[in-house]
């Protein structure tokens, strides 16, 4: 199946250099260029993409209104470009509905692969990277102490321990071992959370576990040995969590 994208960038040469490398791929066409922000969310409406690669930085309506629109209005998934390395930045991404980040001296085949995990329904960014994110922006809310979020009223016993799970950054196979059940019925207890959440992937699910109070800045991983208290084996386990979370 071709990968439908639209590349919105107010730098021309930028955004036809990026077109160029995405558009010879076999696997997918650039149906669409665009200029700022209200021109991305225009070219999304109406050629339907599957993938928008948007610049934050653009002028009248920047990268992350228009990737706010286009999450509300459409299926479409975006990636989002900068030349800034600012945590605010990705955080500010990650809330409009963004499925990954990258900057733009991305690697040619990174921003490829980017596009093909995205596309696919994958996030772009690991959960540990956007747990950190995370923990750098609600740790003074995590710091109250934490009280029932009704949101989480909507899921089984199971899927909250799900969630908690995704939240410390844990892979599916991961998750599967804690909870001594088999991967599939892990895939389906993470579709249930995003679904009965409204989240589109995994990353919004840290935030949201984060938001919630289910998860606080600083909590240990899962069956993490008491401080002071030398890991099984007399290593720490390295972790696995792939670049590209899968759901």
């Amino acid at each position: 199946m071709t990968i439908r994208v639209v590349v919105a960038d107010d730098q021309e040469l930028v955004r036809s250099g990026f077109a160029m490398i995405l558009d010879v791929q076999p696997d997918i066409e650039v149906v669409a260029e665009a200029g700022d922000g209200g021109e991305a969310v225009d070219a999304v409406r109406r050629h339907a993409p599957d993938v928008a690669l948007l610049d934050i930085r653009m002028p009248r309506t920047d990268g992350i209104e228009a990737c706010r629109a286009i999450s509300a209005a459409s299926r479409c998934r975006t990636v989002m470009l900068t030349t800034f390395d600012s945590d605010e930045y990705v955080y500010e991404a990650l809330h409009a509905g963004a499925s990954g980040f990258l900057l733009k001296d991305v690697r040619r085949d990174d921003l490829v692969h980017a596009v093909r995990v995205v596309a696919r329904g994958d996030s772009l960014l690991a959960p540990s990277v956007a747990r950190r994110l995370v923990e750098q922006y609600t740790r003074p809310a995590a710091a109250r102490a934490r009280r029932p979020d009704p949101r989480l009223d909507v899921l089984t016993a199971r899927e909250r321990e799900t969630l908690l799970l995704l939240a410390r950054g844990l892979s599916n196979a991961e998750i599967a071992a804690e909870l001594v059940v088999s991967d599939h019925t892990v895939k389906t207890h993470v579709g249930n959370v995003l679904s009965k959440l409204g989240l589109r992937d995994r990353i919004q699910a840290v935030i949201c576990a984060y938001e919630t109070g289910l998860v606080a800045a600083g909590d240990p991983p899962p069956g993490a040995p008491p401080a002071g208290d030398p890991p099984p084996g007399g290593a720490a386990r390295a972790g696995s969590s792939p670049a590209s979370a899968r759901k």
